[in-house]
């Protein structure tokens, strides 16, 4: 069946911009290093801006600090052009934040192999803090991005806590969390289990634009979640078993509010070694039991295994996923299927409005 309004009650936004026509199909692949590939297929030239400052970190004390945290902490407040933070190979045992008032850092490893450089933790919801209280969801964050125009490229974000270990009921626990506006992951893998990537936006007011372009992102229970407007093209979505060896999950839970966009899944593919039919594409997560939000998952041209339940969206905390925005385009696959009351498909017109562009909304991502 086609996608229809649910709610006739809400306005729904006009799309923020045309629709993207790319010339290798609805990816990003074909783009440049110098800029992003946009409308008609045209290169577009990033804007020229001052040399950007570079910082190296090394764990071996070659570089100019050896922990990412430092080298964020140099960075000075308010910082008005890049800056680049470059990670030589190895594994960094560290919680990283970088606020809001360091916008304009490109974190990069120094390869461009995405497996070289690790940043990885295991603080969970329920973790102790040293000062009391326990870290909560999205404090458990191995890296917290709070500034604006952040990029991210060829890294490895991992939370490696043990849900198998005893005395922690609170299980969330987040690899990389991103609260700002304007956020690149290319080239990323964001592995854990339970609320693997957080992405968020700094108010329920506010808009934090994400484009997620060939990740691996790994997990079980709602391992992509928050509020962002964000896309995540390209990318291996990889379901992995619970700590007691169960199959089952869910991919997605979108905290979107009314009136903003939520996530696209685009050009994408998910499989894992789970069990055939164990897994949910989606489910909406209305935080604080906030009754005005309207969480929004859209999966399109994305291969499906098998793990794939053939009712793909569910409820969540007493709110009905046919309340809200969920819904498949032409996707591929064992766990692929026809429309119907349980599985909506958007018709050929509306996914000309469900495109890479109309999610950015005139932010065109740059090297």
């Amino acid at each position: 069946m086609a996608l229809t309004p649910r709610r006739p009650r809400r306005r729904r936004p006009a799309p923020l911009i045309g629709s993207l026509a790319l010339a290798t199909g609805l990816g990003l692949a074909a783009a440049p290093a110098s800029g992003w590939l946009g409308e008609g297929g045209r290169a577009h030239a990033a804007t020229p801006a001052a040399a950007a400052a570079t910082i190296v970190v090394a764990k071996d004390g070659s570089g100019d600090y050896t922990t990412v945290q430092a080298a964020v902490d140099a960075v000075p407040a308010n910082n008005p052009s890049a800056v680049t933070i470059s990670v030589k190979p190895g594994t960094y045992r560290e919680t990283v934040k970088i606020p809001a008032s360091k916008p304009h850092i490109r974190l990069v490893s120094s390869t461009s192999g995405r497996n070289d450089v690790t940043i990885v933790y295991n603080n969970a919801s329920g973790t102790p803090k040293p000062g009391g209280g326990t870290y909560g969801t999205s404090g458990s964050a191995t890296v917290a991005v709070e500034a604006d125009d952040f990029q991210a490229r060829n890294l490895r974000f991992v939370n490696d806590f043990d849900e198998a270990a005893g005395g922690i009921t609170d299980k969330q626990a987040v690899a990389l969390r991103t609260a700002g506006d304007r956020i690149v992951l290319d080239n990323i893998a964001a592995i854990g289990d339970q609320d693997t990537l957080l992405l968020d936006s700094a108010s329920k007011d506010k808009t934090g634009r994400v484009y997620v372009n060939n990740a691996w992102i790994q997990g079980n229970v709602d391992f992509v979640f928050g509020r962002a407007s964000a896309v995540i093209n390209k990318s291996a979505i990889r379901l992995v078993k619970r700590y007691d060896g169960s199959s089952g999950g869910y991919v997605a839970a979108p905290s979107t509010a009314a009136g903003k966009k939520g996530f696209l899944f685009i050009n994408s593919d998910v499989t894992g070694d789970v069990s055939s039919r164990s897994f949910y594409l989606g489910r909406p997560w209305h935080a604080g039991s906030d009754a005005s939000l309207d969480p929004q998952a859209i999966v399109r041209n994305t291969d499906l295994s098998a793990a794939i339940k053939t009712t793909p969206w569910t409820d969540m905390s007493g709110f009905s996923w046919k309340d809200d925005r969920f819904a498949e385009y032409k996707n591929t696959g064992a766990g692929s299927g026809a429309a119907s009351t349980d599985r909506p498909q958007l018709t050929d017109a509306q996914a000309a409005d469900y495109e890479i562009a109309d999610w950015l909304g005139g932010w065109q991502p740059s090297s």
